[in-house]
């Protein structure tokens, strides 16, 4: 017998557990690491928990950015709070459906020259701004930590990942071919040209708020489009810091444009960039559930759509893995960024399944989970069926290869998968017959900006990154050349 781990996170996460019946020894060998002592009392918050002070001043922008300018909202602030100890980090520009709009017209005027640039002009930006990412990625990822609450570390991670977006569509631009067909007649021509859809509306979440901008903005300004940002109500900080960035990189003014708002404006925000007539591509990223609501908007006005939704990855573990390889893979991957897990442990206890570690808010603070192992997990329960941002893993036990596939594609989702096999023609099958659009085979860290990102069924429509990336915001036009 194997054990199959059901795990999800955001967008990205895998966890495995040793197999029983592949090796002598118990199922759960190795322990996780030891929590910290918390002694008496709440433990005392890590020294950058404490409010805006330690956020770099040069990069921290409270309004909105449009057209080139620093403007405030009509209806006020609304407060930004870092998630570790509750501290009010800062008030920002809490932008309605008017401001909305008029950042969709700032970011028309701009398209009309800026679809005219040149690939090469447009290439040398994007490098400038990722030189200046690079530059300024300490405090870059001081700002991630404060708004995000994830460890220093991971944010100076993601804010290399995010700049090798800008620097790997600043390549791109260059790189947009069309194509000459011959026709059956033989004084025709065929000539496909690819153009740029537009003005771009771009909603990002909170759990990778640098990566999602410039994996998306990175594509839509090399193909010639202009971008409306609406940045996650819980990380607006990351996608102003941006724009100060893209100001001295020299983008011009509207092309890169940013409408932060509170959750109570989200929804007026949202349809306002959704149903603007001026804009014609919706990327998205988030809940299936939200993703469902802009589709509908879209459709009103057919604009075309990326979507990145929720996602349930399956990480499993077959009789020939590298156990060792396996369990490495997935601690380095598993416990990482936010957690909003609570329920989830509640309901699987409440069914049957067993906490082999964790399963509780941590001493250092309410908004803090224990890392969880969950066993004798079942299909009914909600971490089976919910996708989780947070330190859980439930593992779930299976006899067969077919039964494995089974529990893995029960899903409605399908964003990536994992598994950890040394039999060659497993590896093959298991695959091919994984119902999602990333796999990772005895790797549990897949994403590169090189590759394709995206997921199938109800995980979204649409790849991001690669040079699959930027067509999705290129149209192409068919020219018939007659009269040669």
């Amino acid at each position: 017998m194997t054990s199959c781990l059901q795990l999800q996170n955001c967008r990205a996460l895998r966890l495995a557990w040793p197999p029983p019946g592949a090796n002598p020894r118990p199922l759960y060998p190795l322990a996780l690491p030891p929590l910290p002592a918390a002694g008496p009392g709440p433990h005392p918050l890590r020294g950058y928990s404490g409010g805006s002070a330690w956020l770099p001043g040069a990069l921290l922008r409270t309004d909105s950015f449009v057209g080139g300018r620093w403007l405030p909202a009509a209806a006020g602030t609304f407060p930004v709070q870092d998630p570790a100890s509750g501290a009010q980090l800062g008030r920002v520009a809490d932008c309605g459906a008017a401001e909305a709009r008029g950042a969709v017209n700032a970011a028309h005027q701009a398209f009309c020259s800026w679809k005219g640039v040149s690939a090469k002009e447009r290439s040398s930006l994007l490098r400038k701004w990722y030189d200046l990412m690079i530059k300024n990625k300490d405090d870059l990822a001081k700002i991630i930590t404060a708004e995000n609450g994830k460890p220093l570390k991971e944010a100076q991670g993601e804010i290399l990942y995010s700049a090798f977006f800008l620097e790997w569509f600043s390549e791109e631009a260059r790189r947009i071919y069309g194509d000459i067909i011959h026709t059956p007649a033989k004084d025709r021509r065929g000539l496909v040209l690819k153009q740029p859809v537009g003005v771009a509306a771009i909603i990002t979440p909170w759990n990778f708020p640098s990566a999602m901008i410039t994996r998306k903005v990175g594509a839509a300004l090399a193909a010639g489009c202009t971008v409306v940002v609406k940045p996650a109500e819980d990380t607006p900080f990351s996608a102003l810091a941006l724009g100060e960035l893209a100001n001295q990189a020299g983008i011009p003014a509207g092309v890169y444009n940013v409408v932060p708002c509170s959750r109570e404006k989200a929804k007026e925000v949202g349809e306002a960039l959704c149903t603007d007539p001026l804009v014609s591509k919706i990327s998205f990223t988030g809940s299936t559930a939200t993703g469902k609501i802009l589709l509908h908007y879209a459709a009103d006005s057919v604009k075309r759509v990326s979507m990145e939704l929720g996602g349930h990855a399956p990480f499993i573990v077959f009789d020939s893995a590298n156990v060792d390889q396996a369990v490495a893979g997935a601690l380095a991957s598993k416990y990482r960024n936010s957690g909003q897990v609570e329920k989830q442990v509640n309901d699987a206890v409440s069914k049957g399944a067993t906490i082999v570690t964790g399963g509780k808010r941590h001493s250092f603070g309410k908004n803090f989970f224990e890392p969880t192992l969950l066993s004798n997990v079942t299909s009914k329960m909600l971490c089976s069926q919910e996708e989780t941002f947070g330190p859980l893993a439930p593992v779930i036990k299976f006899d067969t290869e077919e039964e494995a596939l089974a529990i893995a594609n029960a899903m409605n989702v399908g964003l990536a998968g994992y598994f950890y096999s040394q039999d060659p023609a497993q590896i093959w099958r298991v695959a091919e017959q994984l119902e999602v659009g990333m796999v990772g085979v005895n790797e549990g860290l897949l994403s590169t900006v090189e590759c394709p990102f995206g997921g199938v069924k109800q995980s979204g429509l649409g790849r991001e990154g690669s040079k699959y990336g930027i067509d999705e915001y290129l149209e192409l036009k068919y020219v018939c050349y007659g009269g040669l």
